[in-house]
């Protein structure tokens, strides 16, 4: 069974990503925020989508494209959302269907829920980190609410014998990342490197189901980039691991910024 708040939150996510294809399938026009990044209408629309559906809970709604709340109100809840309502949008303006839509569920800093929504494939991943579960499944967008489980696959991480398989962002592959990986290999002759263009969500995914071990990040990331991926990891126990604190990622922090941080199928 899953909860009501992860029902709707998966309920939230797909109808953010039809009203995402919706742009994505005409002319796409961006405008550049304050700090330099790209925001669309389709980042405005999924959120709007998204609002109206987590609002209903009565549990605060943090989002990359909400107002900004004093931290002297948020840090009095315990528990928030936490919503990028389009991971990607770079990727989204170039059309190479990379992008995502992270929903997570945060209680005391720690994420227990979390949806990632990928609109170009359909594929959804959702997870429960007290049950510890975690899900994929192939949305048919005509029928989704008929039952969220139907056809869904359980996912769990496993290791390919003989090779650590490590996973790098091609558009954040810096100094840092290369001498982890250089250290990795100087360690174990037998490192796979996977470098892919795929959303920061999506690599907390392919840890999550098995088919990388490693997601070194050493560059800037927000906490909506990776709450609902870290769920995802956390239900199949997988850590995030700060490189500051070596201690998990938290969030609803003062400053969203995260840490660089680690991720290992150990």
């Amino acid at each position: 069974m899953m909860s009501e708040n992860l029902k709707i939150a998966v309920k939230a996510a797909i109808e953010a990503g039809q009203a995402i294809m919706k742009i994505y399938d005409s002319n796409i026009e961006f405008e550049l925020k304050p700090d330099r990044s790209p925001i669309t209408e389709a980042d405005k629309e999924a959120n709007e989508v998204i609002n109206f559906y987590l609002n209903q809970t009565g549990i605060p709604v943090i989002s990359e494209e909400n107002k900004e709340i004093n931290y002297s109100e948020r840090k009095k809840w315990n528990v928030c959302w936490v919503v990028d309502p389009l991971d990607g949008t770079k990727e989204f303006i170039k059309r190479n269907g990379e992008f995502t839509v992270n929903i997570a569920l945060v209680k005391e800093g720690s994420p227990i829920l979390g949806v990632i929504y990928v609109p170009e494939k359909k594929e959804l991943y959702f997870a429960d980190v007290e049950k510890q579960q975690a899900f994929k499944k192939e949305i048919n967008e005509e029928s989704y609410e008929t039952d969220y489980l139907q056809g869904a696959i359980k996912i769990t991480p496993k290791r390919e014998n003989g090779f650590l398989r490590v996973v790098a962002s091609r558009s954040h592959l810096n100094k840092k990342t290369e001498i982890f990986i250089n250290v990795l290999k100087s360690e174990d002759p037998n490192i796979k490197i996977t470098v892919v263009s795929k959303g920061s969500s999506l690599k907390f995914c392919l840890i999550a189901e098995g088919k990388a071990d490693v997601y070194p990040r050493y560059s800037p990331t927000m906490e909506w980039d990776t709450a609902a991926g870290h769920a995802i990891c956390n239900a199949v126990n997988i850590k995030v691991i700060s490189s500051d604190t070596k201690k998990e990622l938290k969030y609803n922090k003062e400053i969203p910024l995260n840490s660089n941080f680690l991720v290992i199928n150990q």
